[in-house]
């Protein structure tokens, strides 16, 4: 269950609620019980990585992907035989 960030709009209080996606926003302040509770947008508290991910997703240095290893990139020659 993701967690939500939530700001009073009376008060000023924020406070963090682990909810369902399909729950409904908190609307009630817990700190004045005014009905004046917005919900933040703020970053993902996850990181989506392995093998199973774009290989752009994540890159650091020469790296193609953070859980293998770099690879030389391979020439192809053809010989025309």
């Amino acid at each position: 269950m993701p967690i939500y960030e939530y700001q009073c709009q009376a008060c000023g209080d924020e406070h963090e609620a682990l909810q369902k996606i399909s729950a409904e926003p908190l609307v009630t302040c817990p700190a004045c019980n005014k009905p004046e509770l917005k919900k933040k947008i703020s970053a993902a508290g996850f990181r989506l990585k392995g093998s199973g991910w774009y290989e752009t997703d994540f890159k650091s240095g020469n790296k193609k992907n953070v859980v293998g290893s770099a690879k030389p990139a391979s020439t192809a020659s053809g010989s025309g035989d």
